[in-house]
């Protein structure tokens, strides 16, 4: 049975427009499907946690939004409108963190503070800076960005700066400012 040269052009133009709006529907479905798994495995308000090691404070993280994407490959915590930190050392001497947006990576052990950032030492140290990494396993802060630290010998600003989260240590990169000095030249 062969069939007319029009009714067989029609019969693959219909077939091609079916098989074409079927594959549209199942990519838009996929997109759909790959859309949902970014997603956070959970979201709470008004957030305060603490952090203890044997019974002893250790940090004290405070955000009106927490999101955790622990459900990912690589798993982090997103704090989207900020953080307030009050981290304790050993003898209950406090440092004061706050960033207006934080990320957490919890492979890596890194939190990223961006906007705004404070750190306060209870010494009276103050840095500020607009990106700082914390290395939670080493208790090391660092950044490349631009910064401005004040003690009680002065001012500083400079461009890349690593610290200790007790600022007792401190290396610092292009500074200028004016310090005190006890040493003579």
């Amino acid at each position: 049975m062969n069939l007319p040269k029009r009714y067989s052009l029609i019969a693959v133009t219909v077939f091609a427009v079916t098989l074409f709006f079927g594959c549209e529907s199942n990519f838009k479905e996929v997109q759909k499907i790959n859309f949902s798994e970014f997603v956070p495995a959970s979201d709470a308000d008004t957030v305060n946690i603490k952090y203890t090691d044997s019974g002893r404070i250790t940090g004290v993280l405070i955000s009106p939004k927490m999101l955790d994407y622990s459900n990912l490959d690589f798993p982090f915590t997103e704090f989207p409108k900020g953080i307030d930190v009050t981290l304790y050392d050993k003898k209950q001497k406090r440092t004061f963190i706050r960033g207006n947006y934080a990320v957490s990576y919890k492979n890596t052990g890194i939190i990223d503070l961006i906007g705004k950032v404070k750190i306060t030492s209870e010494a009276g140290q103050v840095l500020e800076t607009e990106q700082l990494y914390f290395d939670q396993k080493n208790e090391w802060f660092y950044t490349e960005r631009k910064f401005k630290l004040t003690d009680t010998k002065g001012v500083s600003h400079g461009q890349g700066i690593d610290f200790s989260k007790d600022f007792k240590v401190i290396n610092s990169q292009r500074i200028s400012g004016e310090i005190e000095s006890n040493e003579e030249l």
